[in-house]
């Protein structure tokens, strides 16, 4: 009788194990897409805030539609986008690249740099930018627990039994795109 309540031991043992390693695996999933869900977040905020910007600038710098029209097709192909984060991420270096254009743009126009409305909005977008930066810290580094999870011994076992499987990290390709725009409109 006592061998049998041991093994009944064990196989109840192994079954909280799984049971245990199963709900960690789902949890930490989960925090991969809530941490993903504050990126989006963000990146919305900066797609309002866009094309107040860009407004802005069209009173002061008539001449400069090829510039503007780059912006605010960046903007909506990075709104548009569907991907994952590796496909959001290419997106994402298309409008940091085209805002840059944009604020050298700015540069020029001495009137538009005091204008009080576009410097809030100016201040704003820094502001997203850096709450931008802090969310895909958090997802990364969330990627990087799920992942970390999915590869070793023994919780990928259960991550294979039950499909679990690896997340992308969102990165930048561009090292100097890594950074949020920086402006200065001193003049």
């Amino acid at each position: 009788m006592i061998p049998l309540y041991v093994i009944l031991a064990i196989v109840a043992v192994v079954i909280f194990w799984v049971i245990g390693m199963y709900n960690s695996l789902i949890r930490t999933r989960l925090h991969v897409k809530e941490s993903w869900s504050a990126i989006d977040t963000e990146l919305k905020r900066r797609y309002d805030l866009i094309p107040n910007l860009v407004e802005t600038v069209k009173g002061y710098a008539k001449h400069e539609s090829a510039t503007l029209e780059a912006v605010i097709r960046a903007r909506n192909n990075a709104v548009a986008s569907t991907g994952g984060p590796q496909q959001q991420a290419q997106d994402e270096n298309m409008l940091v690249g085209a805002l840059r254009q944009l604020f050298a743009v700015v540069e020029a126009y001495p009137d538009l740099k005091a204008n009080e409305g576009f410097l809030k909005m100016q201040q704003e977008l820094t502001v997203t930018e850096d709450r931008i930066q802090a969310s895909r810290r958090f997802y990364n580094a969330n990627v990087r627990e799920l992942n970390t999870k999915v590869e070793v011994f023994p919780s990928n076992i259960i991550a294979s039994m039950f499909g679990i499987s690896q997340a992308e990290f969102f990165e930048i390709e561009d090292a100097a795109q890594r950074e949020a725009p920086k402006v200065s409109f001193t003049a």
